[in-house]
Order: C-alpha cells, then sequence, then structure tokens
C-alpha cells in the first residue's frame, strides 16, 4: 500500500512566509509533510507529480465572487451559475470561491437569503465555497440573526452606500457595524457615494449623453473618496475591522493607509480591472465598451495603475480578489444588450448590467506581470483572504497537518507567451475584458484536497462537479477592534 495519496515533487515551493525547494506529500487531502527537495526519495504514493522546478503556491482564495444572483436592480442576470462559475476558478488556479447570498430590500431575513443560496451551490461546485451575506435590509429581524450566521459559519457580510436597491443610510450601516463587532463579524463596505452618482447621472441625462463611456463619468472619484473616508470614520467610531471592497482611486487609498497608520482595523480589496483596464477601454465604437462597465469604473490610465500597484505592494490592500461579476454580452433580456432600444441606440450607461467576468483570469493577469514580489502575490491572492474570513490555515497555506492539500503547480521558467481570447476560458461568459493580453503563465495544475481537479496538458479539466465542499468559517485571524471592551456610548 502506498505510504501517501499525492507527492508534488522538485517544486520551488512559494507561501506567503517562505520560498524554497521543497516537496510535498498528501494524505487524506491534507498537506502531510512540506521537506526540503529529495526528502521523500524513495517514497511510494498513489500519484505523483514531477513540477520540474515550476512554482507551486497555496491555491488561491478568491473572496469576491457573483454567480447565479437574480437581477437584484435593473434587467441584468449573472451568467454564470455555481457550476459554471467554480469551474473557471479551477482552470485558472483558484480553489476557494467566498460568493454572495443576496438579501432584497423587501427580504427581512438574512437567514432566508443563506438557505436560498445554499440550495444553488448544492452538489454543483468543483471548487470549495463559502458565502458573504449580502445586507440591504439592515431591520430588526436581520440584525438579531447575526449570531446565527455565526453558527451557521458565516463570519461576513457586505453593505452598499449606494444603489436605491441595496443602499443603507448611515445610520443603518451604524446599526449592522454594531451588531457585528459583537458577533465577530467582518464587514465588507461598498464605498461609493451614492447620492454623488445620482446628481452626475442627472447632469448627464441633462445633456443626453447616454454612451457607455459616460458610466466612467457618472462614478467621478470623489464620489469613492468621499464614500471611503466615511466608512473609515463610523468603523472608528464602533471600533470594528472593515474590507472596502474593489478600490480603484489611489485617492481613497491613501485615505484606507492613512487609517491603517493609525492602527485602526481598515482593510482593502482591489481587483484586476484596477490595474489592467482603463477608461479608454469604455470609450469604443457604438456599444462596445460596455464590457468593461463595472462599479467603480477603471480609471485614467498608467499613474491610477502605478497607484494600485504600490498599495499591493505596500500592504494597503490585504486582497486581490476578481469581483467576478459576469452578464453576457450580446443577450438582449438579461445581459448587457438589453439596455438598447430605438430610444438609445449606443444603450443608455446607467442601466448596463454592471459587471465584468475575471474569476479565471485573476491569478494568471498578476502574476504575467511580474510586478509582486511571490510571496507578496501568494499573500493577496490566497493567504490574506482565507485569514480575514476565518479559513487560516486550512486554506491559504501550507501547515502540515492543518493545511488541506489545496494546490497550484504552474509552469517552469513560465509559458510561451500568448493573447488570451475568450474561447480558452471555461466560464459561461460570451467575452472578456481582458481579450488580447499577453498571457506568461497559466496553472498546469490545480489540486483541491489532494484531488487534481486540473490539469492544462492532460484533458484540462479533469474534477469532478460537486467535488467541491462548503466551507464552514470562523472569524478573522487578522487584527479585529482595538479594545476588547464593550462599545459604550458614553466615551463619547
Amino acid at each position: 500500500m502506498a505510504e501517501y495519496d499525492l507527492l508534488v515533487l522538485n517544486g520551488l515551493v512559494v507561501t506567503a512566509d517562505e520560498t524554497g525547494q521543497f516537496d510535498i506529500a498528501v494524505k487524506d487531502g491534507k498537506i502531510a509533510k512540506l521537506v526540503p527537495r529529495g526528502s521523500l526519495d524513495g517514497i511510494t504514493a498513489n500519484k505523483t507529480i514531477d513540477a520540474e522546478g515550476g512554482m507551486v503556491m497555496p491555491g488561491g482564495v478568491d473572496a469576491h465572487v457573483h454567480l447565479a444572483e437574480p437581477a437584484l436592480f435593473g434587467k441584468g442576470k449573472s451568467a454564470d451559475d455555481y457550476e459554471t462559475g467554480s469551474r473557471s476558478a479551477i482552470a485558472g488556479g483558484t480553489t476557494t470561491l467566498i460568493t454572495f447570498a443576496p438579501q432584497r430590500k423587501t427580504e427581512p431575513s438574512l437567514l432566508a437569503a443563506l438557505a436560498a443560496t445554499h440550495e444553488l451551490a448544492k452538489d454543483k461546485c468543483y471548487s470549495d465555497y463559502s458565502f458573504h451575506l449580502i445586507c440591504s435590509n439592515a431591520g430588526p429581524q436581520a440584525i438579531s440573526e447575526f449570531a446565527a450566521l455565526r453558527e451557521a459559519g458565516i463570519s461576513s457580510l457586505k453593505i452598499y452606500m449606494t444603489y436605491e436597491a441595496l443602499q443603507l443610510k448611515d445610520s443603518e450601516i451604524l446599526d449592522v457595524l454594531f451588531e457585528a463587532r459583537k458577533q465577530k463579524i467582518v464587514t465588507m463596505i461598498h464605498a461609493e457615494n451614492g447620492a454623488i452618482i445620482d446628481w452626475t447621472i442627472k447632469k448627464l441625462e441633462e445633456k443626453k449623453l447616454f454612451d457607455p463611456k459616460y458610466h466612467v463619468t457618472s462614478h467621478p472619484p470623489v464620489a469613492e473618496i468621499e464614500a471611503t473616508y466615511r466608512a473609515i470614520s463610523l468603523s472608528s467610531f464602533i471600533d470594528v475591522p472593515i474590507l472596502i471592497v474593489h478600490v480603484s482611486s489611489p485617492s481613497a487609498a491613501k485615505h484606507i493607509s492613512d487609517a491603517q497608520k493609525r492602527g485602526l482595523p481598515i482593510y482593502a480589496e482591489t481587483c484586476p480591472q484596477y490595474l489592467f483596464l482603463t477608461r479608454k477601454d469604455l470609450d469604443k465604437p457604438g456599444f462596445e465598451g460596455a464590457k468593461c462597465v463595472c462599479s467603480p469604473p477603471p480609471r485614467e490610465g498608467e499613474q491610477d495603475h502605478e497607484g494600485i500597484w504600490q498599495g499591493l505592494e505596500n500592504g494597503t490592500f490585504t486582497v486581490l480578489s476578481s469581483d467576478h461579476c459576469p452578464f453576457l454580452y450580446e443577450d438582449t433580456t438579461v445581459g448587457k444588450k438589453s439596455v438598447i432600444s430605438a430610444e438609445y441606440p449606443n444603450g443608455h450607461f446607467k442601466y448596463i448590467p454592471n459587471g465584468c467576468p475575471g474569476v479565471e483570469t485573476r491569478m494568471s493577469l498578476a502574476l504575467s506581470a511580474n510586478r509582486l514580489k511571490l510571496q507578496k502575490f501568494v499573500e493577496v491572492t490566497s493567504t490574506n483572504a482565507a485569514k480575514l474570513y476565518g479559513l487560516y490555515p486550512r486554506k491559504g497555506g501550507l501547515v502540515p497537518g492543518e493545511s488541506d492539500a489545496d494546490l497550484t503547480v504552474w509552469y517552469p521558467d513560465g509559458m510561451k507567451e500568448y493573447q488570451l481570447t475568450n474561447s480558452m476560458l471555461h466560464h459561461n461568459v460570451d467575452h472578456t475584458p481582458y481579450e488580447g493580453r499577453t498571457i506568461k503563465q497559466w496553472p498546469r495544475y490545480t489540486i483541491l484536497r489532494g484531488e487534481v481537479v486540473w490539469a492544462k496538458d492532460e484533458g484540462g479539466l479533469v474534477g469532478k462537479k460537486g467535488y467541491g465542499q462548503f466551507l464552514q468559517r470562523d472569524m478573522s485571524s487578522l487584527a479585529g477592534s482595538m479594545s476588547k471592551e464593550e462599545w459604550n456610548v458614553e466615551n463619547f
């Protein structure tokens, strides 16, 4: 009988903590040994992978993914369900997804939204998965359910400062943060000032400016900058950790960095669209720019990109997520082209389904850019998300006896450069905003709990639908509230 289920030999193993020439032994879905190269010579296993000097990293953790969501506002409906979205993730080296369980304004219960989303994901996933709750109705019932969410393995939720269908008032945000502090829940915040956006849209409409490129104009940087500062202020008042999601503006990132320097538990996320796309991508003939409509929108150009890269390098950004929010471009009912009409032959930017696909391309685009140090790359694409959302060391690390055997094995010395096309991808979307981008790396193998689920040169997708498991999560292992005392209004 073989001693181990899997050996991964001759790799350059990269974790958030170290880089070295190590061999890995896997038993019963866990990392059993991480030892210097050659230490496993003569050991038997059911399967052996020779990494041939290629990088071996913990599997990616993408903690911002929208799948199988209904039309929460407007006509747009997710193109990817849990089967196609998790399939795409695996092909791109991501082994764990945290998606969203959305509560509508008309629904009082978060637990009901959680149950409905469980049904959508059950027996469908190629990757492991968990959920954030979207709280758009912060009424008494929802707030009272926070403790039950923790018991159900949910330790994070998301709130919005914009979009009428989802937006919370500041007093409601304080209610959420107050209870989140008590229950050790991380609150994700979409930080854009909805009033500024609505006012700017009105001014554009007065001038009859409707083309996709005006989506950028309608979400000016000040809307993000102001809301980011306000979110930090509300968080510091309650003394509770928050994560500002999909930050696009270096000026907003400066508010976050300043708060972090003061010791506040403020975390931040950015996404590939703010590293590789600009407003010019929305300014294309006809309706083509709609493919890159997302919020906040891509910003001006290289200077903004540089500010975001620097934020990843210096730790301002805790995580690099995809914000995979997929819509079909050609679909005229629930896709991007649903907004084209005789009145608006190039569509109306205000109503374009808002989001871009990216769960499969996140890691390869960032690695191909050759900008981040390897350990920092692992930190922002895997380890920090696992820590922030209560999954470490089970996910995001290679700790013998504790970590699941989730691995991404890359090609030695990179690959022959090629141009990315949508036809190469495994999502259920008819476009990628990164069409034609140069790719220098792609996962050779993706391994989930010791099982090879992606083998690029041996059939591609070899995992099975339904192998993915729901992950019960604990509290964040990153720094939380600064005080251990109960919040007391008399202190102010």
